[in-house]
């Protein structure tokens, strides 16, 4: 199909470039005491709310590819998605549907798992469908069990993330009475080790290293604190540390009378059981590529990961599942109109305006149309800093704009989601605020140079950051409200300043998907036919 896209016959392009302001994390909620969006002061927020094109759209379930409706968006898709212009099935359907059928256990890779000395199965373990879903795992486990496996490993990371913040025992308890079962079957299956996501392992785009240090020594090595089992060793960092929740465990191993259960040794098969790749590319290649830190006596195994997680740089080299083939982005129709782009953010969602947008897409599409700027987060806790680098890529955007040399400009705001995820209300709110402070500044250089304002969001996080049931807040036995730290099944903005006016939104429920239809559009040119409507109209 051409990526030669002819005029659109109804929308004329502004003077200015078309600007795309994604604040990540920042959904309607609503609007109590926890719902830090509706909580915080946003006066520019509300006022393109209240002044222009405003509508609410779906970022979540099957609006973004997922399963079903009760699956939370997050960014990977919902970048996905507005990049594309089209809803492509993603990772957790895509995984689904293979262990249904049985593709994901026809090919050479899964038999090549099976004849390891011992098959080591490494991911977050939970259901909150995000980076990994605990049904998946049981069904690698079952099927292990049923091709002849007879030891089996899990180094699993705790999530309390995408889930509840002390969970992880809804799901390691369970697997640890499976385990005696496969035990009394004959099978030598147990844990391995683990520890919590955002201390060791799940690292991404290379912002801190030493996590995966951490990781690779606790899983290869046995490096960490001893415990008889998985179980007994959440419980007894529970009880030593009430506030650390289950993201932020430190690193454990289990034990025998012989030492470590589960190093992982030459001869030994690994598979990466997450189906999403932002935060599986730095552990693939340290198994299977190079990595910044020694890894003395490094085992000579055969690694795997649940999906390819970059399909330009094929990390990794063996998979059981294809990822979704995202083809004809708007970036590509851009370049191929000659149109110039600006992308930006820091360094904990650089990838999500850059590859994810592109569609699982390593690099830019054209060097010399593209100009992509990453401004390294920082390492500190964010609701120690809630204000990340909002300032920063607020001050890259304005220069773009005002150079003169872009068509099209977007940013990502990561503050709400990532602050969001530590469950701190008031640090959240701060979060939100610093982004609409930037907002602002976005939307006084779009009056200033005739550029047109979206500003949307990828999903919800920061709107909902107590547990609820039934409507009601649940508490804890001190009748304290339970944070969340997870994304949320709540609507995003997607507002519009235009300084032409005359624009209305369209009637009807549409999906993230349909900004990069809308972008396309405002640049004035006719989207492809098999993209989503757009989201704008002439009034």
């Amino acid at each position: 199909m051409s990526l030669v896209l002819p005029p659109h016959r109804r929308l004329i392009r502004p003077s200015g470039p078309v600007i795309l302001a994604i604040l990540d994390g920042v959904g309607r909620g609503a609007g109590g005491e926890d719902d830090a969006v509706a909580q915080a002061h946003t006066p520019v927020l509300d006022l393109l709310a209240a002044r222009g094109p405003h509508t609410w759209l779906r970022a979540h379930g099957t609006a973004v590819g997922l399963p079903s409706d009760a699956d939370m968006g997050n960014s990977e898709v919902g970048h996905n998605a507005m990049g594309a212009g089209r809803v492509f099935d993603q990772g957790a359907k895509l995984v689904d549907n293979a262990i249904a059928c049985g593709s994901a256990f026809a090919g050479d890779v899964w038999a090549r798992l099976c004849t390891g000395h011992t098959l080591h199965l490494l991911g977050l373990i939970s259901d909150g469908n995000v980076h990994s879903h605990i049904d998946q795992l049981r069904a690698l486990i079952a099927r292990a069990a049923s091709d002849g496996v007879t030891r089996l490993r899990v180094h699993g990371l705790t999530d309390g993330r995408d889930v509840g913040k002390r969970t992880a025992l809804t799901w390691f308890q369970p697997l640890e009475q499976a385990f005696a079962e496969h035990q009394a079957a004959g099978r030598d299956y147990r844990f391995a080790s683990g520890g919590g996501r955002m201390g060791i392992t799940m690292d991404r785009y290379e912002a801190d290293w030493d996590m995966v240090e951490r990781g690779w020594q606790c899983h290869v090595r046995g490096v960490g604190r001893p415990f008889p089992s998985a179980t007994e060793a959440i419980e007894t960092m529970y009880a030593e540390a009430p506030d650390v929740d289950d993201q932020w465990l430190p690193a454990f191993v289990v034990h025998d009378d012989h030492g470590p259960v589960g190093r992982i040794e030459d001869g030994d098969s690994v598979l990466f059981f997450n189906f999403r790749g932002d935060r599986a590319l730095e552990i693939c290649r340290a198994f299977d590529g190079e990595v910044p830190f020694e890894r003395p006596g490094r085992p000579k195994v055969f690694f795997a990961g649940l999906m390819e997680y970059d399909g330009d740089l094929h990390i990794p080299a063996h998979y059981l599942v294809s990822p979704p083939a995202i083809d004809r982005t708007m970036g590509e129709y851009l370049v191929t109109a000659g149109l110039r782009t600006f992308a930006c953010s820091e360094t904990q969602k650089y990838g999500h305006v850059t590859f994810f947008f592109n569609g699982n897409r390593s690099g830019r599409i054209d060097d010399a149309l593209e100009t992509y700027l990453e401004i390294p987060s920082d390492l500190a806790p964010f609701e120690e800093r809630p204000w990340m680098k909002a300032a920063e890529i607020g001050d890259a955007a304005v220069r773009a704009i005002r150079s003169g040399s872009f068509d099209h400009v977007r940013v990502n705001f990561a503050n709400g989601d990532m602050v969001g995820h530590t469950g701190d209300l008031r640090a959240t709110r701060i979060a939100v605020e610093a982004v609409d402070l930037q907002v602002g500044r976005l939307l006084q250089v779009a009056k200033q140079t005739g550029a047109a304002l979206l500003v949307t969001a990828d999903h919800g996080n920061a709107d909902e950051m107590w547990m609820h049931k039934k409507g009601e807040v649940v508490r804890d036995h001190e009748g304290e409200p339970v944070g969340k730290t997870s994304h949320t099944l709540n609507p995003v903005p997607f507002s519009v300043y235009d300084p032409r006016g005359g624009l209305t939104i369209r009637a009807g429920d549409h999906s993230i998907a349909a900004v990069g239809t809308t972008v396309i559009e405002l640049l004035g040119l006719q989207p492809p036919s098999d993209y989503v409507e757009g989201l704008l109209s002439p009034a």
